[in-house]
């Protein structure tokens, strides 16, 4: 069953070299969906998987969530820089050198769930697939989690598909204070 029914995925990415570079990882296939997943210790959402079946990671065309509390990065949004692989090659794939368990091992974020996001604070600030409450098949949230403000995790998106529907270009939102 396909999660992003009416919701055009093919115009969803954009990038350039960097974003491939770094970003996208190989064509998706079930086995390495499963490795990744049993490395991670998380079943990803049918709607992450969905989305990489498209293209494997990447610089999404519209870049900013909306937020009902303030983060770090505005009073009313948080940006991200791409989304990551599920792959162990590009360097920001979840399973990277710079991926989720990195982020969690050696910058100090807590091991809540998948950290698939990054922000353009150039890992001060990440978006997680949180699993804390995950229930009978349920699936995580999706949170913003902030290391310089003690790792303050504020909620994004109820699921992986409603923060991909939300998904807003960065001039919706204004940058005044």
């Amino acid at each position: 069953m396909k999660v992003f029914n009416n919701f055009d995925l093919r115009n969803f990415w954009s990038g350039g070299n960097y974003e491939r570079d770094n970003y996208v990882g190989a064509l998706l296939r079930p086995d390495l969906v499963a490795s990744v997943e049993r490395e991670l210790g998380y079943q990803l959402p049918q709607s992450y998987v969905e989305l990489m079946s498209v293209q494997n990671g990447g610089k999404p065309n519209n870049t900013c969530h909306p937020t009902a509390e303030e983060t770090s990065w505005a009073n009313d949004h948080v940006a991200i820089t791409g989304i990551s692989a599920i792959d162990r090659r590009p360097i920001y794939s979840l399973c990277g050198e710079l991926g989720s368990k990195f982020m969690m091992e050696e910058w100090g974020y807590p091991p809540i769930g998948v950290y698939f996001a990054d922000c353009p604070s150039a890992g001060h600030d990440m978006l997680c697939l949180d699993y804390r409450n995950v229930r009978d098949g349920g699936e995580p949230t999706v949170v913003h989690v902030d290391q310089d403000s003690d790792f303050q995790i504020t909620f994004v998106a109820r699921n992986f598909e409603a923060f991909v529907r939300g998904l807003r270009h960065k001039d919706t939102f204004s940058f005044e204070d």
